[in-house]
């Protein structure tokens, strides 16, 4: 096992109302709660670096755009990545 793969234990302290979630999660695809608190974070973690990835796609877009509505456009794009819609 290398060493990126080596399991860490880590304690957590999650709201009630996420753990019942999490648990029931659990039950529905036979797993432990650990593995879906993973899972879960795992793909939150990858959702957060797809959204760093289009800030700065769009970002690069509009210093490099000449056209007024697009310009427009990417920064209502951009707004709405950085403060939400």
């Amino acid at each position: 096992m290398q060493a990126a793969d080596k399991s860490l234990r880590q304690s957590v302290s999650l709201p009630a109302r996420v753990a019942r979630r999490v648990k029931a999660l659990a039950r529905t695809r036979k797993t432990s709660a650990s593995r879906v608190i993973t899972e879960l974070i795992e793909s939150g973690l990858e959702a957060r670096e797809q959204q760093r990835r289009r800030f700065f796609e769009l970002a690069e877009r509009l210093t490099s755009s000449r056209d007024r509505d697009e310009q427009r456009q990417l920064k209502d794009d951009l707004a709405r990545l950085t403060f939400g819609a």
